[in-house]
């Protein structure tokens, strides 16, 4: 298997805007509330690690891969993480693909391979994906930060 694949994309689990945004301020909080009970008794120490300690797990999932997206020999591989299935769809097998906004929420919870109403879901983070339909009827939802990009490679390996 050769190194040089069409696409080739890491979904990270801690780089959601509005997750590290959330983390932020229960980190401040904590600090605010370490330094509003500074004076009043011992728990005032608790605050202050668990602020740090919410930093510390921030820090750590920015860095941690949720899955990766691979196009390569007219399939597209999808790796999660550690103990989670690898999944190959066949582009032979497929129907149609379009790009659409994966959700209308505002908060979109990270999933792999979450099969739901006829179709199966790859998401975590972002607000794109792509929609592939297979022969079935089938819809798989791959959520990516370069829609524009995958849209192209996948219609030109489906097209050799």
């Amino acid at each position: 298997m050769s190194n040089k694949y069409a696409f080739l994309e890491k979904q990270y689990i801690g780089r959601d805007y509005i997750r590290i945004c959330i983390r932020l301020l229960m980190a401040a909080f904590c600090f605010g509330a370490y330094v509003y009970e500074r004076d009043r008794d011992n728990t005032q120490d608790l605050f202050l690690v668990v602020g740090f300690g919410i930093i510390g797990i921030s820090i750590i999932l920015l860095f941690m891969i949720q899955y990766k997206i691979i196009i390569h020999n007219k399939s597209i591989i999808i790796d999660g993480l550690w103990t989670a299935k690898k999944v190959k769809i066949d582009l032979n097998s497929i129907v149609s693909v379009r790009k659409d906004t994966y959700s209308n929420y505002l908060f979109n919870n990270p999933v792999y391979n979450l099969h739901r109403k006829g179709s199966i879901r790859f998401y975590s983070s972002g607000k794109d994906a792509i929609v592939l339909t297979d022969r079935d009827g089938l819809m798989y939802y791959i959520g990516t930060q370069r829609p524009n990009e995958m849209l192209l490679v996948i219609q030109d390996e489906m097209s050799r």
